[in-house]
């Protein structure tokens, strides 16, 4: 790359599985843009999200912090104005930092305003959110409980949120500053509910797209929340028409948002900053979307659909047409944009820069990647409480709040190991059971395995525990308060604290100085 700082775009869409795409493999779908920035770019094929969930997710990519490690754990503690975080580094280094649109589940009270410098819809949105009643939904709560809603009316005047923020950003593009500037576009497609309008919701022939994944079955046990959700939810006896017909509109709203990322990549050439302006295209996390039985998420869930990640780095200069299985984490996007703006983080964080390997796909990056989730029982009165469609969801965690115990999941390329609170511990073999159906935790045969993967485990939580603050603090600060039964001055005003403090340092230093 040049001396000159690159501009940086960030496209992240929502619930969006790294295996419904064609740049990764998906053969089914229709992603041409996506798959061209893929090919102009790197493609990190084994790059693991640290949390299933939006809030937590955001909260630990933006700062190189894992979840556990500030307590950004639930969908309410967000970044702190006082938290450092990878916007208010790119800020504070000169950059020009736009967030077009308005998603409130990144940063708590004040925190945006000293992070970016513009915010907001400068096109509004006609259309906001989806049907919260059991009647508003086509097809009634069956097709509810499966959070799909389907085909939208024809509306020509309808303009969503997602489309909004692309109008947005597309016309910032037309009058970009001068000086180097980010541009952070995240979107809430294809989170659920599944929707979507024409020409994307016909786009998909129902009858050929794959059966879901499969429960384990006699195969071999589960984590016991996912048999309590089929069963609360309702629908154990979905048939795999019906998972086809909510997977078709997924994919239409996967090729919506494709059709929005060539919008906006189209912007950034047409203002004359292609060549300068690195793209990085990522997710929060993924979506069931019927494998195991299952839809949407779940705190502690650690399935590969839910926490692989489809990470896409292209541009400004970087190498073209690679691709690497090096273990990779989503905390590590933060190191490596600072490295490549040129900027030093004012933090301790735990990502490892990814320029490296961009240059040279073939190395080691990690050997192990993390996921965590879920909580202690003892948390269950901080548990979300949730409106329908999520009311079942949020009403079995406060009921059995087991079912969604803290848990870690650790991988390596060819392991992986997940570590349960309140249940035993599953191992996995990737290259045999790629979507880890079939535990073969406590085999013998693995024991060896098991107790490596769990010594990585203890090893990582003693080493990511906690961080020592940026700001020192004097040990010894002025207390502006009283002296507890102190006397009053000449001039009649009570002793202070700080005064007693003042007069004890100097009559130590004098004796220091005397010996």
């Amino acid at each position: 790359m040049s001396g000159k700082r690159p501009n940086f775009v960030f496209f992240i869409p929502d619930q969006l599985r790294a295996d419904a795409l064609g740049a990764f493999g998906n053969p089914h779908i229709s992603t041409p843009h996506l798959d061209a920035l893929a090919a102009l770019g790197t493609r990190f094929d084994n790059a693991y999200v640290q949390h299933p969930v939006c809030s937590p997710s955001r909260a630990s990519f933006l700062t190189g912090w894992y979840p556990h490690t500030q307590g950004h754990r639930t969908l309410t503690h967000l970044l702190k104005p006082w938290e450092p975080n990878l916007l208010r580094c790119l800020k504070e280094a000169g950059y020009h930092v736009a967030w077009p649109g308005m998603r409130g589940d990144t940063f708590a009270p004040g925190a945006t305003e000293l992070s970016v410098d513009e915010y907001g819809f400068g096109v509004p949105p006609t259309a906001f959110g989806g049907p919260a009643a059991p009647g508003d939904w086509p097809g009634g709560e069956e097709w509810a409980r499966l959070h799909y809603r389907g085909r939208l009316p024809d509306d020509s005047e309808r303009v969503s949120a997602d489309e909004a923020t692309i109008r947005t950003a597309v016309r910032w593009l037309e009058q970009p500053p001068e000086g180097p500037w980010a541009l952070f576009v995240p979107l809430i497609a294809p989170h659920c509910p599944f929707e979507a309008e024409e020409p994307w919701f016909s786009l998909y022939d129902r009858a050929t797209l794959p059966a879901p994944v499969p429960p384990a079955g006699a195969e071999g046990p589960e984590p016991a929340y996912m048999q309590a959700v089929r069963e609360r939810f309702g629908i154990e006896d979905t048939t795999p028409e019906m998972w086809r017909e909510v997977k078709a509109t997924y994919y239409g709203m996967i090729s919506r948002m494709d059709e929005q990322l060539g919008r906006l990549m189209a912007a950034v050439d047409g203002s004359g900053a292609g060549e300068s302006t690195v793209t990085l295209f990522f997710a929060d996390h993924g979506e069931y979307l019927g494998d195991y039985g299952l839809v949407e998420k779940w705190p502690s869930a650690l399935h590969p659909c839910i926490t692989r990640d489809p990470l896409v780095i292209s541009g400004g200069g970087l190498p073209r047409g690679g691709r690497t299985d090096a273990m990779v984490e989503l905390i590590d996007v933060l190191p490596t944009v600072l490295e490549l703006a040129g900027v030093e983080a004012p933090h301790r964080h735990f990502g490892h820069s990814l320029v490296p390997l961009i240059h040279d796909t073939g190395r080691e990056h990690r050997e192990y990647a993390f996921t965590e989730g879920g909580f202690s029982t003892a948390e269950e009165p901080r548990f979300e409480r949730a409106g329908f469609p999520y009311d079942l969801k949020a009403a079995l965690q406060h009921e059995r709040p087991e079912l969604v115990g803290r848990a870690v999941a650790v991988r390596d390329r060819e392991w992986t190991y997940v570590w349960r609170l309140y249940e035993p511990a599953e191992l996995y073999h990737r290259p045999t059971d790629p979507d880890e159906r079939v535990s073969l935790a406590g085999s013998p045969v693995h024991a060896h395995v098991e107790q490596r993967m769990n010594q990585a485990l203890l090893r990582w939580l003693a080493d990511t525990a906690d961080v020592i603050p940026a700001d020192e603090d004097p040990r010894y600060p002025s207390v502006d308060l009283p002296v507890p039964a102190g006397r009053a001055g000449p001039d009649g005003t009570v002793e202070r604290a700080s005064q007693q403090l003042a007069r004890a340092l100097a009559r130590w230093k004098a004796a220091a100085g005397a010996r």
